[in-house]
Parts: C-alpha cells; sequence; structure tokens
C-alpha cells in the first residue's frame, strides 16, 4: 500500500447518525503527524440500505473505511475476508482496501478496549461486570475474554437480552452470568466495571458508588465525564474513558490502513480532546 506523502489516499468513517462522530479529527490528527499531506478523512452518513451502493463507489485511492452503527454487523456479507477478532463477535468496524481490491474487515474495537485497560494499569482481572448488552457489550465482552480469568455479571434489562450475553459467552469462552438491571447497583463492587449504556442510563448508579471503588470503563466520551465517572474519580477509583478507547482502536485503524506504525497516539489524543472541550 502507498504511503508517501506525495500519494493522494482517501478513508472515511460511516454511519447513521455520523456528524457527532471524532473519527475525522483522530485520523487528521494521525495523518499530519505522519506527513501523510495528501491524505484526507471525512465522514458520510450512510445506513445498511445505502451501504451495498457506497461500496461499489470506492474507487482504488481509497485506503480504508472506519464503520459505526448500524453497519458493523451489515457489512460482513460485503467483505472479501474477516479477522478472526471480528468474527468472534460478528462486528467489524474497520475495513481495508488491499491493492487488488479486496475487502478486508477487522474489529479495533477489541483490542482498543484492552489497549486503553493497560494503559491505566489494568491488566488482568479475576472478575467483571457489564452494564447492558448491545453491540459494545459483546467487544467488551471480546476483551475480557483476553484479560479476565473468572465470571464476568452482565445487567440486562430484558431476558432476550441476558440470553444474548450468555450466548456472547458460550462463544468467547467467558463465564457469564447475567443479572436483572435492577440490580445494576451491586456491579459497582467488581474490580472491573465496563458501561456500554446510552447517555444518562447509569446516572441513577452514582449515588451507589462505594467507598473505595476499583476501575471503571465508561465507553461514553460526550458528555464527560458521566454522573457515574465522576463520582467514581471522587472516591479514588480508576477510571478509563470512552476517548481512550476511541484513540486507541483508531491507532490501529491508522495502523493498517496507512502502513505505518506506530500511530501517533499522542497528537490523535490531544486533537481528540481539544474537540471535545470546544464542543
Amino acid at each position: 500500500m502507498p504511503t508517501r506523502a506525495t500519494d493522494a489516499r482517501r478513508a472515511a468513517v460511516l454511519g447513521k447518525p455520523i456528524a457527532h462522530s471524532l473519527s475525522p479529527v483522530l485520523h487528521r490528527a494521525a495523518y499530519d503527524a505522519l506527513g501523510l499531506t495528501e491524505w484526507s478523512y471525512d465522514r458520510f452518513e450512510v445506513d445498511e440500505a445505502a451501504l451495498p451502493g457506497f461500496l461499489e463507489t470506492v474507487g482504488p485511492q481509497w485506503a480504508g473505511l472506519s464503520l459505526t452503527m448500524p453497519l458493523k454487523r451489515a457489512v460482513i456479507p460485503l467483505l472479501d475476508e474477516i479477522s478472526e477478532t471480528a468474527a468472534s463477535v460478528d462486528a467489524v468496524n474497520t475495513v481495508v482496501f488491499t491493492e487488488d481490491g479486496r475487502r478486508l474487515g477487522d474489529n479495533t474495537d477489541i483490542p482498543g478496549i484492552v489497549a486503553a485497560l493497560r494503559e491505566h494499569g489494568i491488566e488482568q482481572v479475576d472478575s467483571a461486570a457489564i452494564l447492558g448488552a448491545g453491540a459494545t457489550a459483546s467487544s467488551a465482552l471480546g476483551a475480557l475474554a483476553r484479560i479476565c480469568t473468572g465470571e464476568v455479571v452482565a445487567y440486562v434489562r430484558s431476558e432476550a437480552r441476558a440470553a444474548e450475553m450468555r450466548r456472547w459467552g458460550e462463544r468467547l469462552d467467558v463465564e457469564v452470568r447475567t443479572a436483572d438491571w435492577s440490580d445494576a447497583a451491586k456491579a459497582l463492587d467488581a474490580p472491573l466495571v465496563i458501561a456500554t449504556t446510552p447517555a444518562g442510563t447509569t446516572d441513577a448508579l452514582a449515588a451507589a458508588v462505594p467507598e473505595r471503588p476499583a476501575a471503571l470503563f465508561d465507553v461514553l466520551y460526550d458528555p464527560w465525564p458521566t454522573e457515574l465517572a465522576a463520582r467514581w474519580s471522587m472516591f479514588g477509583g480508576a477510571v478509563v474513558s470512552g476517548l481512550d478507547l476511541l484513540v486507541h482502536q483508531a491507532v490501529l485503524q491508522v495502523e493498517q490502513m496507512t502502513g505505518r506504525s506506530p500511530a501517533p497516539l499522542d497528537a490523535m489524543r490531544r486533537a481528540g480532546g481539544k474537540a471535545l472541550a470546544e464542543r
């Protein structure tokens, strides 16, 4: 793959909604730091129905795509190959186009979660709790399959979601027990809590943060901090933010799309933090 500064290449993030995405800020900061002056990174609002048509318009100047909801599973039948990591959770957030026109899918969310936790000194836990059961929760389980040696308790709102999380656990060889959302305050005593729910969902749990909390990974980054994360920090617990995840998964995307390694993590984080502060 060409990676000289004079090679004009394109990349973009797709999803719906997409206007809020920080991916253009992060990837453009990486291109600037790497001297890839002719590279561009855009955002396009694309849903499942429009995705096949968009992919047909992709020409040889395209290096890759970042995908957000609702496209992470919809894209799989449209690809030539996906990585084992992506296959493990049926979710692709990264597409790389090869010189011979093949479409390769990967999931950088899982290693991104692991890297973000490691950066905060969390390399292994003997148990964990997950708040929520959506697409991000399955990636969280994929990450916990790499670092958790014991049980994961998933707090969910319906039996259908509970059954889905148990199926993911079996697939990923993770010991998963499910519990009703009404008992979610019990999750906060776990060595690692991963909150994967939409904004505002965990606000009511802030009052239940224990006096000596362990580690919280809240996948949200806007608004930040969440009420839960703010209370957690106030009590001295370790907090990993959604921006940490966003940056680490984007680092892996940049490396795959450009062929340059390592990607400029610090520059990307600064750019993301600055953009959030200006919102």
